[in-house]
């Protein structure tokens, strides 16, 4: 198999600003990849994740020495992605990118989508949320009013604003679905009050990683206090962190660019089950190959927020169909997506 790849660079709507990473750029590079093999070809897109140490740098140095490791066998799933691990356990992006590029050329080969050969009803796909980023007020407020579309909205927070920031939401969406994701920016001194003033004004369907990752002693009052659910992000990377999360969260956000891709994300998809935990699907700032990627996996979570591609003003690529939060999977081959 012929691995090579390029950086492109995407274009935001909006700046996308998170509590714990304030940033006016509305520019963004990541790495489309191609895997090719006896004339088909499958895509993969490599998110890198700075928060966890990784870059288009490092991805790229892992995908010139990868590049030599894949072997002649698009079949070869466990074996090709085990030895990526056993070398490049710190670029789960990058092996995200191989991981999504061989699902798509082994579903081109086979000439049915990866929906379908994983066994998968595309219509029990839950209905994806679109995010609302932190920003100014008007901002905000224009923001919702663009989103009419979508009946369930996910909202930055994690500020001195939060407040603020949920009144003008729910001013301009007042029976929306509302979710919340505090990416960290809450502490174990204000959580709970923050918990319980916020789901009590607005009406919160659940509220995602409120505290850091590892600052956890509080979370089970807060659990017990009955505010909604908690659903862990930045504390649950990858599958050794699921079960640490049972007792105190309800729920993980699995994201392919964290944990590594469809086969390490169907691992802690069957262990959050056994384990009683409510599951999402999330997503970086992606085309919709990488978007496309998770989706397919959509029919076995109970939240999806696969919005990547719909912050973009120049997605690459077309085939993710869909509209009012609905994501829509094709009948062609692998990922089902083709290059504009």
């Amino acid at each position: 198999m012929k691995l090579t790849w390029r950086r492109r660079r995407l274009h935001l709507r909006y700046p996308f600003r998170i509590a714990r990473r304030q940033d006016d750029n509305t520019e963004k590079e990541m790495l489309l990849i191609q895997i090719e093999h006896g004339g088909h070809v499958g895509w993969g897109e490599a998110a890198p994740i700075s928060y966890y140490h990784q870059s288009l740098d490092s991805a790229e140095a892992m995908l010139r020495e990868a590049a030599g490791m894949l072997g002649d066998d698009p079949f070869a799933f466990d074996a090709v992605l085990d030895a990526l691990w056993a070398r490049f356990a710190d670029q789960s992006a990058a092996i995200a990118a191989i991981d999504g590029a061989m699902h798509d050329l082994a579903g081109r080969i086979l000439g049915i989508p990866v929906w379908k050969w994983l066994g998968l009803d595309r219509s029990r796909a839950p209905l994806t949320s679109f995010t609302i980023g932190i920003d100014d007020l008007d901002v905000i407020a224009r923001k919702v009013e663009e989103a009419a579309q979508y009946p369930i909205l996910k909202i930055k927070v994690g500020t001195p604003r939060d407040d603020e920031i949920l009144a003008t939401v729910r001013r301009g969406a007042p029976d929306k679905v509302l979710r919340v994701d505090a990416n960290c920016g809450w502490t174990s001194a204000n959580v709970l009050e923050q918990c319980r003033r916020l789901s009590e004004r607005y009406r919160l369907e659940f509220i995602e990683q409120p505290t850091p990752a590892g600052e956890h002693e509080v979370l089970p009052a807060v659990r017990k206090a009955g505010l909604g659910p908690l659903v862990a992000d930045e504390s649950c990377v990858g599958v050794a962190d699921v079960l640490r999360c049972v007792g105190l969260f309800d729920g993980i956000n699995i994201k392919l660019s964290k944990c590594g891709g469809i086969r390490r994300a169907l691992q802690m998809i069957h262990t959050a089950r056994s384990a009683g935990l409510k599951i999402m699907l999330g997503c970086m700032i992606e085309t919709s190959v990488g978007i496309a990627a998770a989706a397919h996996l959509a029919p076995l979570v109970d939240w999806i927020d696969l919005d990547g591609h719909l912050l973009l003003a120049d997605d690459p690529f077309e085939g993710l169909g869909g509209s009012e939060g609905r994501l829509t999977l094709n009948d062609r081959p692998g990922l089902g997506l083709v290059e504009r």
